[in-house]
Parts: C-alpha cells; sequence; structure tokens
C-alpha cells in the first residue's frame, strides 16, 4: 500500500488528525517555521535583488531530520500548515529544507480540524501559492529591515536590548500620542438638570431630563445658568406636549474575527490578548471529549472576515430552529461594511459543529477554555438568527418656554438576545411609561435637581480599544495584534494597570527618537499603505521585491542621517551629587529596564545602585519640600514630593508653584496651559 505523509505546524494537532486518517497515512509536525533569517546578521543581500539568506533555525536540526526520515519512506507528502501567510510560507520553507524536488508534494488547508473536513482536503490537493509566500517573504524582509537598521540607533542612544519595529512603532506612537491629548485636555463644565414628576396614576415618579428651551437643545454651562433656569421653571405648569410611540430594531451581531474576538473577550471575560489567542490555539488544535476523543472544537482563528461556509450557516439555521423555534432563525445575514481590506480565504471565528454546546463540552474543558468557546458559540448562534425588537416611546415635556425629555422601551421580541449581549451593553430598562400616558396626563413637579459635570477626554488605549484603533487604521493584521502588544509590554515601552496602557519613561524616550529620525516608519498612513501592497502582493498585483527594494533606500538615508545627528552628541552619562554610599563616587544617570537609576561610575568593581528622583525645582504644595518625578512599580511616571510618606501628595500632570486665583488650590500643566487640580473648579488659563 501507498505510504502518505502529513505535515502540520503543531505537535497538538497530530494525535487530532491521526484519528481521522487511515493506517497508511503518518502525521508529524515541524513546530512552526524550521528556517528563517539569520539573526546574527541582517539577512537580506541587499546587492543581489534583495536575496533573503535563509538558515535552519537553532533547535530545529533534530526535527528536520526525522521528517528527513519520514519523507524518504512515503509516495506522497501533504503540506498541511495553517491556512494563511504564515502557514503558506512555513510549507515552502519545508519543501525547500526537505528538498521534495523528487516527491509528489501536495499543499491542503483546511478552516477547521474536523474529520470532513481534513478528508475535504485531501481531496482537494494543489500547489504552494507563491504569491501567500511572497507576501509573508516581504513583511518579514520590511520589519527585519526596520527592526536591524533602527535598533543599534536606539542602543547607542538609549540603551541595549531596546527594538523598534515597523507595526509596534507606530502602535508605541498611538499610545503616546493618547497619553499626550490626555495630558492637555482642560475638561469643561456642564450641569444636568433633572426634573422628578409625580404622573397621576402611577406609584412611583418619572425622571425628565433637560433638553433645552423653545424646541431648541441648549447646554447649561455653569451653576448660575442651572440656578436661573431652575428660578424660571420651579413654579411653572408642567405638561405633557407630545408622546411618540415606536418600535426600533437591534441588528444580530456579526461572527468573530480575530480582532473582534480578542477586543469581547477583553471586556467580557478580561482576558488578555495573548491569553486569548493562547486559548483559542488550544480550541481550535483539539481538546480530548469524552466520549468523543479529541476534537477541533473551532475553526481557524487568525482571519479578518466574517464569511461562514454554506455547509455551516445551513446547520446552524436548522439548529436554531428546532432548538429555539422557527421565529428565531434569520432569513438574511448581515454583511461587514468595510472599505478596508479583507482577507476573505477562510471564515469567521465559529464552533466546528454548533450542535456541540458549551454545556455538552463543559467539563472536558479547564473554566477558561469553557468561557471563551461559550463566547464564541454565542456570538455565532446570535449571528443566525432574527434581530431584537423594542417598543420605544419619547415624551416631551413642557415647563413653560423649557423642554424635558423622557424615553424608554422595552423589548418585544429577544431575538438574538436570547442567546448573546455585547459586553458594553447595558440593559435597558424603564418599563412605567409603556403603560399609560398621553397628552391629557397630569404632572405635578416634585424636584428639580441639578449636577455639576466636567467633560472627559479620551480614555487610555486598553489592550482591546488598541487592537480596535489598529484594524480600522489598517495597520497589522489579524496575526500581528498580540505579538505587537506583548513586545511593547515585554520591552517595558507601556504598562498596563486596570486594563488601561500607559507610557513609561522608556518608552517616551524611544517614540521621541523615533519620531524625530523616522517620522515615515511611526506614520499610522505609511504603515496601513505598506500593509495594502502586501495585500497586493498577496493578490500577485505586485511584485514583492519591488516592495521591499523601493522601501530600504528610504530607510537607509533616514538611518545615515540619524546616525551623523548622533555622532554630533556626545552620549556621557550624568553625573549627579548623589555619593556612593561605598566607595565615595559621585554616582551616574543610568537606564534600566523600569527607566532611569542611579548607580556608581565604579562598576563593575563597585556594583551600588539607588533609585532616581528626579529633582523638578517646585515646591510641594502641601508641605514646601521639593516635589520630585517618580515611577509606579509598573514604571508609569508621576509627581510626588521628595518628603514621602511624611508628605501624602501626589499627581499623574506636572504641578506648577502657581495657586489657582478662583479657588486656592494648586495648579498643573496640561499642554500649553494651566489648569487647577481641583476637580469642582475647572479654572485654566495660558501659561506665560
Amino acid at each position: 500500500m501507498a505510504k502518505y505523509l502529513v505535515i502540520v505546524e503543531s505537535p497538538a494537532k497530530v494525535k487530532t488528525i491521526k484519528k481521522f486518517l487511515g493506517k497508511n497515512y503518518e502525521v508529524t509536525a515541524s513546530n512552526g517555521h524550521v528556517r528563517d533569517l539569520p539573526k546574527s546578521q541582517l539577512g537580506i543581500d541587499i546587492e543581489h535583488d534583495f536575496e533573503p539568506k535563509y538558515i535552519t533555525i537553532r533547535g530545529k536540526g533534530d526535527i528536520l531530520a526525522n521528517l528527513r526520515k519520514e519523507v524518504k519512506k512515503a509516495d506522497k507528502v501533504f503540506l498541511a500548515t495553517d491556512p494563511d501567510r504564515e502557514g503558506e510560507a512555513i510549507s515552502w520553507h519545508l519543501a525547500q529544507a526537505l528538498k521534495l524536488e523528487g516527491k509528489t508534494v501536495c499543499r491542503i488547508s483546511f478552516n477547521e480540524i474536523t474529520q470532513n473536513a481534513v478528508k475535504a482536503s485531501l481531496k482537494a490537493p494543489r500547489e504552494i501559492d507563491m504569491d501567500l509566500v511572497n507576501a509573508q517573504q516581504a513583511r518579514r524582509m520590511l520589519d527585519r529591515m526596520v527592526g536591524y537598521r533602527i535598533s543599534p540607533l536606539l542602543w547607542a542612544k538609549v540603551k541595549r536590548g531596546l527594538s523598534a519595529g515597523r507595526v509596534q512603532s507606530v502602535a508605541l506612537r498611538m499610545i503616546c500620542d493618547r497619553e499626550e491629548e490626555i495630558n492637555a485636555f482642560i475638561p469643561e463644565e456642564y450641569w444636568s438638570l433633572d426634573a422628578k414628576l409625580e404622573v397621576e396614576g402611577e406609584k412611583h415618579p418619572l425622571t425628565a431630563k433637560f433638553y433645552g428651551k423653545d424646541n431648541k437643545k441648549m447646554t447649561i454651562s455653569s451653576r448660575q445658568e442651572a440656578e436661573q433656569i431652575k428660578q424660571d421653571i420651579e413654579k411653572a405648569d408642567y405638561r405633557i406636549l407630545e408622546v411618540k410611540k415606536g418600535e426600533r430594531v437591534k441588528k444580530a451581531p456579526l461572527p468573530f474575527t480575530t480582532s473582534t474576538l480578542q477586543q469581547e473577550a477583553s471586556k467580557a471575560l478580561n482576558f488578555s490578548i495573548q491569553k486569548t489567542m493562547r486559548i483559542a490555539q488550544q480550541l481550535y488544535e483539539g481538546i480530548d471529549i469524552k466520549g468523543q476523543g479529541t476534537v477541533g472544537l473551532i475553526t481557524y482563528l487568525r482571519t479578518d472576515s466574517v464569511r461562514i461556509s454554506e455547509e455551516a450557516d445551513q446547520a446552524a439555521r436548522e439548529y436554531i430552529a428546532s432548538a429555539y423555534g422557527e421565529k428565531y432563525a434569520s432569513l438574511h445575514v448581515g454583511k461587514k461594511q468595510n472599505t478596508a481590506k479583507i482577507q476573505d480565504a477562510h471564515e469567521a471565528i465559529r464552533p466546528s459543529d454548533i450542535t456541540r454546546t458549551p454545556v455538552l463540552v463543559k467539563e472536558s474543558l479547564s473554566r477558561d477554555q469553557f468561557r471563551l468557546y461559550q463566547l464564541i458559540w454565542r456570538r455565532f448562534a446570535a449571528s443566525r438568527m432574527k434581530e431584537a425588537v423594542y417598543e420605544t416611546i419619547s415624551v416631551t415635556i413642557g415647563a413653560g418656554d423649557y423642554r424635558f425629555h423622557i424615553s424608554a422601551s422595552k423589548i418585544a421580541f429577544d431575538g438574538f438576545m436570547s442567546v448573546y449581549t455585547a459586553a458594553e451593553e447595558e440593559k435597558e430598562g424603564n418599563n412605567v411609561l409603556l403603560k399609560s400616558i398621553d397628552k391629557n396626563t397630569k404632572l405635578n413637579l416634585q424636584e428639580l435637581e441639578g449636577k455639576q459635570h466636567f467633560t472627559q477626554p479620551s480614555p487610555h488605549y486598553t489592550e482591546a480599544s488598541l487592537v480596535k484603533a489598529l484594524e480600522e487604521l489598517g495597520i497589522g493584521r489579524p496575526s500581528t495584534y498580540s505579538p505587537t502588544i506583548t513586545t511593547l509590554l515585554g520591552r517595558r515601552y507601556v504598562v498596563k494597570e486596570n486594563k488601561n496602557l500607559y507610557i513609561t519613561e522608556l518608552g517616551e524616550v524611544v517614540n521621541s527618537i523615533m519620531k524625530e529620525s523616522f517620522p515615515t516608519i511611526v506614520d499610522e498612513h505609511f504603515t496601513a499603505n505598506m500593509e495594502s501592497l502586501l495585500d497586493k502582493v498577496e493578490e500577485g498585483a505586485v511584485n514583492w521585491k519591488i516592495v521591499v527594494s523601493n522601501f530600504y533606500p528610504d530607510l537607509e538615508e533616514a538611518v545615515e542621517r540619524a546616525q551623523k545627528d548622533l555622532e554630533k552628541v556626545e552620549i556621557e552619562d550624568e553625573v549627579t551629587d548623589v555619593i556612593c554610599e561605598k566607595c565615595g563616587r559621585n554616582m551616574v544617570v543610568k537606564y534600566g529596564p523600569h527607566g532611569k537609576f542611579l548607580a556608581c561610575p565604579g562598576f563593575p568593581d563597585c556594583r551600588s545602585t539607588k533609585p532616581y528622583l528626579e529633582k523638578t525645582g517646585i515646591k510641594c504644595p502641601l508641605c514646601g519640600k521639593e516635589v520630585v518625578i517618580k515611577k509606579t512599580k509598573k514604571g508609569r511616571k508621576y509627581y510626588g514630593c521628595e518628603n514621602n510618606p511624611e508628605c501624602e501628595f501626589i499627581s499623574w500632570q506636572r504641578p506648577s508653584e502657581k495657586s489657582c486665583p478662583k479657588c486656592g488650590s494648586y495648579m498643573v500643566e496640561k499642554g500649553n496651559k494651566l489648569a487647577c487640580a481641583g476637580e469642582q473648579c475647572g479654572y485654566s488659563e495660558k501659561r506665560s
């Protein structure tokens, strides 16, 4: 009998796939890439048409030796790596490294690891898609050029071990820009005014929100305005002017893509992006389910398509009709509105079998595996269900010339919401109004309540919101989001506190160098355009060598210019007046993983170090001692009193010695303005 060899990427898939195939099939794994560019050099022959120099990855020699033995025994070799650019490139590298020219070699791919999908792929083998391979090669070489040409400059300017990256540096700039925007934000005061009204025939009062005057929307900007309006309407006659009843439809969600899964798992399950991808990989590769053996529970996890196969779509509708009733099964499917390039090579993320409900597999899964599988299952089921329908009511109330509004809704048909509700969606309430209210209903004012508010800046990026922003800008692809964020955290350019991402001092330094010396690299539009070019390489419309050869000269010119600028600056350690307690030398400022610290210049003979407290020259507004720049344990910068813990002064913004003329509190720097630190004050002025 003929002997067939199937090579997959991950050892975890071997067991799952092996049980689907006969005895004449041998299944083995490459453990990811077997060849790559060398770590010790650029690995790209600039003089000879930018030819990449690939070598066997250290530690992969034994794996390749075992694969060669299996190849000799086989009559036909199936390369079954993942169904994306990276997987296609791994198949091509395997074909090169194993010297498969004389063998019958077939490339197969499947979007889910199920018996039907694997057997169907064996019946439809194809050749390696070199357009996909070349798109991956171009991306790898562009990333290598940026990393290997710019990183040494960062080592010289700041410290060894730092890195720049084509997508990583743009993401870092986005976080820095957001932080600068937040720090420069000046809150503006506004007031809300609520009228609590007794309704004839109702036990509970209703709260109406102030809208405006003479049917025009109006913003209340100060306490004085709020008090004036209260005086005008306290004794007014409250009457219902208009009652509008209607219906609102809420569309079913689209099934998950990589990006939306990462975002929703972060919000709903509090998973980091890295954790989401790790668990999704386990669910895709196969879990040992009681009574069923090893089963791949979900489809491929790296995708930006919302397409679903006809078979899966039909199976989902049949399941919903039988489990929930015909009225819940949708007759049409929503489509993603997106002008950006969608790589539609495979499907959205979905369960491989919708009848395998979360409850049925719960005993076989860990708690986190179950929670993620349940999220994916519910989202997919919801995407095949009918929209939810709400009854709505909107009431306009008159009080003299002023207007108040009340709006409420209640579910008339829950539709997809019987299965799934997104994490950020609040429960809709206030059903009181939907009973009986019309223009003749009598109202009596119970209380007028005015509340002071201040406008808020854009929130700090979280992992989820950063992924969303990168996707919307067309930067990176499904496979790059997780490693990009992991690198930023690993290099300590940013820190994560309560889900928020904050820039560190080290991140600020690296970002300023990149913006100054390599503005193109950290430009969002340039990076998004580069992604678009890589997509065109994948389509076969653009030659990959042209993309690489056009990119390199501009990069090289920027590197040479930056090197000259660096040569002009003699980089010396900053000497301080702090004396080393061990040897008496003046300590110097050094950069470490967490930012600046004090070290003895006598290293390695003297290894004395101390925390570095950078003085600001500003007196503490509480005790009069000096304010110094400090860092949290994770490296986030803040301003505190040198007399801590006796003095508890702390500020995230740089304080000013000037006091607020309105309330007497201290003021802080916000961009080109000074703003009062008192939350209830709101005073600001231009910095002199």
